[in-house]
């Protein structure tokens, strides 16, 4: 299986588990962990992340990263939605027929 990943480096350490734990795993297809700043947004990676074509598989709890860099994902974030970890309280009044738990 080829997957592919243009998120951010959650999603990267979320798409190099899915790979670690897929039997037939052939390459990750990755877009964005060539952005310079991108290793800056989490701590407790290796930077760069990507080492001689590879991903390291971490051995840390959870995803393997150690924190977010807030500073740092404030950078990032679209003038016209500057929030960041907001309540997300108003999906929980979103209605659709088309799910058992709405």
């Amino acid at each position: 299986m080829a997957m592919h990943m243009a998120g951010s480096p959650v999603a990267a350490l979320a798409s190099v588990h899915c790979a670690a734990a897929t039997e037939n795993f052939m390459g990750l297809e990755n877009h964005s962990a060539d952005i310079i700043a991108w290793s800056s947004l989490v701590d407790g990676l290796p930077n760069p992340l990507i080492q001689d074509g590879y991903i390291t598989v971490p051995e840390t709890p959870g995803l393997g990263f150690t924190d977010f860099n807030i500073d740092a994902c404030n950078e990032f974030l679209h003038p016209d939605d500057p929030s960041i970890f907001e309540p997300t309280d108003h999906w929980l009044r979103e209605k659709s027929h088309d799910r058992l738990w709405s």
